[in-house]
């Protein structure tokens, strides 16, 4: 099957992308070139105002209109609780982990596989898991968000979905960055999961095995994309340990910056066709533009390496 890939960057407005299957048009998408911001960028932010009857705030990250943070998108992490609640959570949490560490010895001395319940060790975990959490989330859904966000606060935002007419934009502090194969979502309370795209039970289980043998740091999850069918666990690691990197110096920037200030940008229509598109059946990706080449070329060695040779620029014979 002969696939190509198009980008057309000569232009100062746009950029146009189109993807071509046995010399038929299969994917045409133009992307306005803009300066404000886009879905999944990240902010360095501060609150401006916490307004109770929305139990919302709303929050400067440096666009003309201020953006939406509701309550239910923001980290438990970012709570200004009282003393008194530290004392508790502390509390809970320890428990929290005794708990697990009791668990893992009972499973640990005893059988792989529970017969009356068809579960084993790794299912028994991942639902104590599962219990853990929402214990340890419900003990904040007692609050308003007047008592634990307060005016000034700085925190790390990403755009949910852009501005609507006169609407600022909605915002989330649940990161998440997608790669190739995978989506990490680095101070994520959920827990490792696979597209419910991938409907194959068969590719599933040997995706979930995959998930289960990878080592995440601490507090990270991670979704299997569709992409990532049929990907070997070297591949999947290779692409988690970009973004794992990505994520260490989106930490590093916002040590040193001051809000409101752009922290990272998912990245251009360039950048996703990159991401998305490029792969072993593709023939050859060809760019009109060589700005627009230089940062295909370099993203692709950052990315997929051994791809990199099927980008080319494009070269008018026109002399006119």
């Amino acid at each position: 099957m002969s696939k190509n890939i198009f980008i057309d960057t000569s232009s100062k407005e746009e950029t146009r992308i189109a993807l071509t299957v046995e010399g038929k048009l299969d994917d045409f998408e133009i992307e306005s070139i803009k300066k404000t911001a886009v879905k999944s960028d990240i902010f360095l932010a501060k609150i401006s105002r916490v307004e109770p009857s929305l139990q919302a705030a709303f929050v400067d990250y440096g666009a003309a209109r201020h953006g939406f943070l509701p309550l239910t998108e923001i980290h438990p992490d970012y709570f200004k609780i009282p003393i008194s609640d530290q004392e508790n959570l502390i509390k809970l949490s320890s428990d929290i982990q005794k708990n697990e560490i009791v668990e893992d010895n009972e499973e640990s001395e005893a059988s792989t596989t529970d017969k009356d319940s068809g579960e084993n060790n790794g299912d028994l975990n991942k639902r104590k898991e599962s219990e853990n959490k929402k214990k340890y989330l419900n003990f904040f859904r007692k609050y308003r968000i007047q008592e634990v966000i307060k005016s000034k606060q700085v925190m790390l935002v990403q755009i949910n979905k852009e501005e609507r007419g006169l609407k600022g934009a909605a915002l989330t502090t649940f990161l998440s960055f997608a790669g190739r194969y995978c989506v990490l979502m680095p101070n994520s309370l959920n827990n490792n999961g696979i597209s419910r795209k991938i409907s194959d039970l068969e590719e599933r289980k040997k995706i979930r095995t995959i998930l289960d043998s990878v080592n995440l740091p601490e507090n990270m999850s991670v979704i299997v994309r569709t992409a990532g069918i049929g990907k070997s666990k070297v591949e999947i690691n290779k692409d988690l340990d970009f973004l794992i990197s990505q994520w260490n110096k989106i930490r590093e920037k916002t040590l040193k910056s001051s809000a409101p200030s752009l922290i990272y940008e998912e990245g251009n229509l360039i950048k996703r066709t990159i991401r998305d598109l490029l792969s072993n059946d593709v023939n050859e990706v060809l760019i009109e533009g060589k700005e627009g080449y230089e940062i295909a070329k370099k993203y692709s060695k950052k990315i997929v390496p051994n791809l990199a040779k099927k980008i080319k620029l494009f070269k008018s014979n026109d002399k006119n």
